[in-house]
């Protein structure tokens, strides 16, 4: 029936004024997976992008790597990664901002392992309920906007379809094939590397997970310089 290709979006700019804008390195990674797809034979039917500018930038260096022309696009905003921001100045009433937290991770590494202390205590509060009244987007408004963006490529998908988009709504759709709780959903996010690709496969009855953060692209000689998770 088809098969739809989940790819979180190319390195960001961590650190930068505009976050949402690919890296240098994320732009590398963005057109080495396309040269890899059009090596592998590859051809998407349509394309579906998230709202986000580095959604919108992977999809564009991938493709132009691939040597693809006009693709039908979708933008669909329940592929929108969640306000890490947000989150974050929930639990921690001290930072400025979430961008303040972002500049700090970028300038030290030492900063990285607290930082990420912060985001996974900040999503267990978001997850866990009781405070859904504090979120702009509360976490059941988040997960039922993946869900039916998701929804809504896999019940009107013909051929191949390559979805750009982040590792929460990533996260999201393949907990929901496995039948995961909210608690356990997260932990499918960490590990997803930029611009890897995870896979599904849909037939008449079923939806198959395929391959989950897969990164053939990346392999080789270089890898450690190439791979990310932010």
């Amino acid at each position: 029936m088809g098969d739809i290709f989940l790819i979180r979006h190319g390195q960001a700019s961590l650190g930068a004024e505009d976050y949402d804008c690919l890296s240098e390195l994320g732009e590398l990674q963005s057109a080495l997976l396309g040269s890899w797809l059009a090596r592998s034979g590859r051809r998407p039917a349509r394309i579906a992008v998230g709202g986000l500018r580095r959604h919108a930038q992977t999809a564009q260096a991938c493709l132009r790597a691939a040597g693809l022309g006009e693709i039908p696009t979708l933008v669909l905003p329940g592929l929108d990664e969640f306000d890490a921001n947000e989150l974050v100045a929930q639990v921690e009433a001290q930072s400025a901002s979430g961008a303040s937290a972002r500049a700090a991770l970028a300038r030290d590494p030492a900063e990285q392992k607290a930082l990420q202390s912060l985001i996974l205590a900040a999503v267990d509060r978001w997850t866990a309920g009781g405070h859904d009244h504090e979120y702009n987007t509360s976490w059941p408004a988040f997960s039922a906007a993946v869900r039916d963006a998701w929804e809504s490529l896999a019940t009107t998908h013909e051929g191949e379809t390559w979805v750009f988009t982040s590792g929460g709504p990533i996260s999201v759709i393949v907990a929901a094939l496995m039948d995961l709780p909210a608690e356990r959903t997260f932990s499918l996010c960490w590990p997803l590397v930029n611009t890897s690709v995870t896979r599904i496969r849909l037939g008449r009855r079923s939806r198959q997970l395929i391959t989950y953060n897969g990164w053939p692209h990346l392999d080789g000689a270089a890898e450690s310089q190439l791979l990310t998770h932010r």
